[in-house]
């Protein structure tokens, strides 16, 4: 396996990725809250992290890949409330919901989806641990962790104690030890689900869920843990002090891996601004492919900007991928033959693009020059295309099978264009592939009949569909617009 470099936020540096086990990553990745639709911010780290999957697979490593569902919280309760129902009809909605819009952006299924409902006796049990190592303390049924204790807290947020207490903004509660002390366990309160503890009626903390869980399905020490940036404080900085303190082991995380932020139009992204969009809403307009093309064009740990104008440019560049695509196949269909000087030349150009592309993905999976390289070898293929079509070139054998095996490994880390034939557009059936070139058929029939006014009447009638016809001396070539 190649070397691959990632950016640790723990040590603020990048290192050379040495799984704990070799040959096999454990990665945890911090999912939704659901208690509404999602969101472009709730989108990027799913599809940065299902990328960074997919290439962990394409390097050769055995990846198990946890994200949780935070299906106990208060924002959900509130939901409910308002909406008189109970609290899993409102997760139950937003869990499917989420599915329904991380499918269109081919964001593969994860190995594990663990919810917090299903695991209360664990987090009970840590919680637990934690009060038994000295580390949590009881008050009135609630549960508080001692941050005093942890040695190594502040190290991922790089900020000591004295520094959060001194800039923190906590809600006064006198029960605590140190304000900086967060709840592993809450009291039941009226209008609230709960369960029988050894404290009495309640539920969990927010952070204990993810220690809980990471650690049931990855060991008490594992490789990758990924989530927004915002999450560093206090959320990431609490697991480890948890997680270290029930298990005494260090480290619980190798490589914690945070992507940036995201404006709108240069604005924080805000309901009370008004330009807060969910992932559905985008959908209406633009293609998830747009979209995740839009995402990954920007290094992960990047600011990510949103507007319409970047998506126009990634619509625009999506296109002409598709085109490049459609080149590709077409070049499939004519007879080669064997090599000469320049395809020669070719075939160690797309050969230095493949690698290209995999150092840099293995650079701390920077996808946006990743995508720099397919852009290159969509180029290359558009102009060999070009001098075949034209008859200046004949098609050396093994180049195209190169090329084709070079495209394919492309696209697939990068999660575009997968399950699209070479046209351009949206994919229809065959059905409808079918019946759109019986309609060409029979418009060049009429052509040869000299029937121009029926010829140009089936044009148009594809054009309403949205189907675009380009004559070329090889014969009829069509997209989807």
């Amino acid at each position: 396996m190649s070397s691959i470099r990632v950016f640790n936020t723990l040590t603020r540096k990048k290192e050379e990725f040495v799984p704990l086990h070799p040959g096999k990553v454990g990665i945890y990745v911090c999912g939704v809250t659901p208690y509404n639709h999602p969101h472009i911010g709730n989108a990027r780290p799913f599809v940065v992290w299902d990328t960074i999957h997919r290439f962990l697979e394409h390097e050769g490593y055995d990846v198990t890949h946890v994200q949780n569902f935070t299906d106990v919280d208060d924002k959900i309760i509130k939901a409910a409330n308002k909406e008189g129902v109970t609290w899993d009809v409102i997760a139950n909605r937003y869990i499917k919901a989420y599915f329904d819009v991380m499918d269109k952006l081919h964001v593969r299924r994860c190995h594990v989806y663990p919810r917090v409902s299903e695991h209360i006796p664990d987090i009970i049990a840590t919680v637990q641990k934690l009060i038994d190592n000295g580390y949590g303390y009881v008050v009135d049924g609630d549960v508080y962790y001692r941050v005093e204790k942890f040695s190594h807290y502040g190290e991922l947020s790089g900020r000591s104690l004295d520094d959060m207490m001194a800039g923190a903004r906590v809600e006064v509660d006198e029960r605590k030890e140190n304000p900086m002390d967060f709840a592993l366990w809450k009291s039941a309160k009226p209008g609230e689900p709960y369960w029988e503890s050894p404290w009495g009626k309640g539920r969990p903390g927010w952070h204990i869920e993810c220690s809980t869980m990471s650690t049931k399905y990855l060991g008490n020490s594992f490789d990758m843990h990924g989530g927004g940036s915002d999450l560093i404080f206090p959320h990431h900085e609490n697991e480890i002090a948890q997680s270290e303190g029930a298990t005494s082991v260090h480290p619980f995380v190798r490589y914690w891996v945070h992507n940036g932020f995201i404006t709108i139009n240069e604005e924080k992204m805000s309901k009370s601004l008004g330009n807060f969009f969910t992932v559905a809403e985008i959908l209406e307009k633009y293609e998830p492919e747009v979209l995740r093309l839009f995402i990954l064009n920007t290094h992960y740990r990047s600011p990510l900007d949103f507007s319409d104008a970047r998506l126009e440019e990634a619509k625009r560049s999506l296109e002409r991928l598709r085109t490049a695509q459609q080149n590709l196949l077409e070049i499939m269909k004519v007879i080669t033959v064997g090599p000469d000087a320049e395809s020669m030349a070719l075939r160690q150009k797309v050969a230095d693009l493949r690698e290209a592309f995999l150092e840099a993905m293995r650079d701390d999976f920077n996808t946006s020059l990743a995508i720099s390289y397919l852009f290159a070898l969509a180029r290359e293929i558009n102009v060999y295309h070009q001098a075949i079509m034209n008859g200046s070139r004949k098609p050396d054998g093994k180049l195209m099978d190169q090329i084709i095996k070079t495209w394919k490994e492309m696209k697939s880390v990068i999660g575009i264009l997968e399950d699209e034939p070479a046209r351009s557009g949206e994919q229809g059936t065959e059905e409808d592939d079918s019946a759109i070139e019986a309609k060409i058929a029979e418009r060049q029939e009429a052509r040869k009949k000299k029937d121009f006014a029926r010829a140009d009447a089936i044009r148009d009638e594809l054009a309403k569909q949205g189907i675009i016809l380009e004559d070329t001396p090889q014969g009829v070539r069509w997209k989807r617009q």
